[in-house]
Order: C-alpha cells, then structure tokens, then sequence
C-alpha cells in the first residue's frame, strides 16, 4: 500500500469528520475535479469542492468507515470501502483517486451503493 494513499484516506476521514475547509482543501490540488458520481459534472478547485462537500455533509461522528485497497499504479488507486451510518444505512463504496507525487487528489471519483437497496 502506498504511504501516499494511506495518508490521503487518513486526511480524507478527518475532513469528513471535521467538515473544516481547511481540511477539505489539503486533500486536492488546486484545479482538482471531485465526483460524487462517475456521470455527474465534476467539482472543480477548491471552491467548488469545498462548496459542495458542505453542503452534503455527514455529522462529525455519525460514521464508521473500513477500506481496503484493490489497484494501485503510479497514477490511480483504486479502493473498496464500507460506510455504515449510526442512525441510517451502510454503503458499499469504490472510489478511484488519481493522487500527485505529493499525495494530493487531481481527480476523485466515488461510487456508493446502499446495501439496503440491492439492484
């Protein structure tokens, strides 16, 4: 496992329960492009991206999170994760990163699947 994936998941999960733009932003570079979704639009720059993880924030506390990694080359990571709400539903998630040599996130695609609902 790369140290520069390791730490990103690191930085990713105390954003997430911090919900500090701060935080936020020292997960991407400048002009990075975070999906919430392989098909939507993507956030771009910190702006956006701070904007947007905002305004669909999870309450500090309200999650646990487990992943693993499945593909990781010089350019993408690629891991399998499982979010469980406290007081709602637990999510399958795929997310692929495109880390920098210093551990920044350029792209961020997430998937998640909510193991209530199966297709």
């Amino acid at each position: 496992m790369s140290g520069n994936l390791e730490s990103w998941i690191t930085g990713y999960r105390r954003a997430w329960e911090s919900n500090e733009p701060d935080d936020i932003r020292a997960l991407f570079t400048e002009d990075a492009e975070y999906r919430t979704d392989p098909w939507v639009v993507p956030w771009r720059g910190h702006e956006e991206i701070v904007a947007g993880w905002l305004e669909k924030q999870d309450a500090p506390g309200s999650t646990a999170f487990e992943w693993s990694e499945l593909v990781a080359t010089p350019d993408v990571s690629i891991i399998q994760g499982t979010t469980v709400y406290r007081d709602g539903p637990t999510y399958s998630n795929l997310w692929v990163i495109k880390l920098t040599a210093e551990g920044l996130a350029r792209e961020f695609t997430e998937w998640w699947m909510d193991q209530s609902d199966p297709s």
